[in-house]
């Protein structure tokens, strides 16, 4: 039992102290009728929608087809970093910076084992995070937190996009300079004998003496001979409703409806995979917030503390909490939605705490190379840092 709520502490940190939050603000402010209007049921309704898909997506091995199909028109070490960070940057936008991590930090690191480039996995980490970071912060399904403003503000995708586009564009050129100064021109002809199929079994199953990890690719969906096509056109399907519901084209109720009907056929098993701690997490810091709002001493310092520069004060509190539980903190005592916006996704980078997908290719590394984790710290946060640097004074002058 002890072992168990230990793993629980470590591995849902923020989902514990936001619960402890809701409940000691429930003392501050008792439960009445006022609390069936702290959650915003949308964001709740969309972000679950999205994840469920997004698994179902990622357990039938999409994404890592994908990339195994580009790593066949690799040439160069320069290419194929260039290719494994535009992974992350562009499937963040759609997948989540969280999912885009997951899926291929592993991969690149044993992509880069093949091609005998191990010792250029810290840097490349580093910079496949920032990307996951920067391309994730383009759009309202890239980050939970961008879903709860979409939802918020009413702005549309396109309003929403535009806000954030100056900096996802120089955060990629920025991205390709370093990647053509850490990586240079030797040829990489380890890829191009093999079709993808050949490369992803190499990449995640070398040993076919031991379970295979690709559950889809690899071994079949289920059972042998079983395939997973037609599943990958109703979640490509599913996804498009989602993104219409998110753009308010169909009604939420259609896409909740549909979406948790089709698994319940397509792949019961995507609701034990899908991350529920963070919706979790939204409404315990709805609940919370929700409740201090009722407080009037505490609402007047929250609201001189966001008031004179939420641009740098979301930047400055993501560093320490992260940017999703800035981003609902700070967005119960101010409504200047755009600084808040920018600050809350630029503050996604910097420390290794800025933003909890992070956290993700840490792990990766740490269970890779052990001796290394210290150097990957100072590695990713003096690249990030450089990245935030840059895009937070880009934002200052484009704010005024």
């Amino acid at each position: 039992m002890g072992q168990r709520l230990l793993r629980v502490l470590r591995s849902e940190t923020i989902l514990v102290v936001a619960t402890l939050l809701a409940l000691i603000s429930c003392f501050i402010v008792p439960p009445d009728g006022e609390y069936w209007g702290y959650v915003h049921v949308s964001t709740i309704a969309q972000l679950a929608c999205l994840m469920l898909v997004v698994c179902g997506l990622q357990r039938i091995g999409v994404f890592r087809i994908i990339g195994s199909s580009l790593l066949r028109c690799v040439n160069t070490a320069r290419g194929l970093a260039i290719t494994l960070i535009a992974l992350t940057f562009f499937s963040a936008m759609f997948i989540t910076n969280d999912v885009a991590l997951v899926t291929f930090v592993p991969f690149a690191i044993a992509v880069l084992k093949m091609a005998r480039l191990e010792d250029k996995s810290i840097v490349l980490c580093s910079l496949m995070t920032v990307a996951a970071n920067c391309g994730s912060m383009l759009t309202p399904i890239g980050n939970a937190h961008n879903l709860y403003f979409k939802a918020l503000t009413g702005m549309s995708t396109v309003q929403f996009v535009g806000v954030m586009a100056p900096y996802s564009a120089v955060a990629a050129v920025l991205l390709v300079i370093a990647s053509c100064i850490v990586f240079r021109g030797e040829p990489v002809s380890e890829f191009k004998s093999m079709d993808s199929e050949g490369i992803e079994r190499s990449v995640l199953a070398p040993n076919s003496g031991v379970p295979q990890p690709d559950e889809i690719r690899i071994m079949g969906y289920g059972k042998p001979g079983s395939h997973a096509g037609w599943r990958c056109v109703v979640y490509i399907l599913l996804f498009l409703l989602c993104i219409a519901t998110v753009s308010d084209l169909t009604p939420l109720w259609l896409m909740c409806v549909v979406v948790f009907a089709a698994f319940l056929f397509t792949d019961i098993r995507a609701y034990r995979h899908a991350d529920w701690a963070l919706p979790l997490t939204f409404i315990m810091f709805f609940i919370f917030i929700g409740n201090m709002k009722r407080v009037p001493e505490f609402t007047a310092i929250a609201q001189a503390t966001v008031g004179a520069h939420p641009l740098l004060v979301a930047v400055i509190f993501s560093q320490f909490i992260s940017n999703v539980p800035s981003t609902l903190l700070l967005s119960g005592f101010s409504n200047a939605w755009v600084p808040l916006i920018i600050g809350t996704n630029l503050g996604g980078m910097g420390t290794i705490i800025a933003s909890m997908a992070s956290l993700i290719t840490y792990k990766a590394i740490a269970k890779e190379y052990p001796a290394k984790k210290l150097r990957y710290l100072g590695v990713y946060m003096g690249i990030s840092f450089a990245f935030l640097i840059v895009l937070t004074a880009l934002a200052l002058v484009i704010e005024g």
